[in-house]
């Protein structure tokens, strides 16, 4: 088990994305999230999306299919 990178997005969209995983059963963290806050570029940098290997397929599935 390993954590892989499912994609890169803004951070409002990165959260959406964690909570509808985890509530299909597929844990999810938002990596990246409080990066440069001091500065206030935190909204310009993305934030990564980390799934389980074994998990990325269902992932992305899911987010296909959200279309978000």
């Amino acid at each position: 088990m390993s954590l892989v990178e499912l994609g890169r997005y803004d951070r409002n969209l990165a959260n959406i994305i964690v909570g509808r995983l985890d509530s299909e059963g597929i844990d999810a963290i938002a990596f990246d999230g409080g990066a440069s806050i001091a500065d206030g570029s935190y909204l310009l940098i993305p934030v990564r999306v980390m799934v389980d290997d074994e998990d990325v397929d269902a992932a992305k599935a899911i987010v296909d299919a959200a279309q978000f």
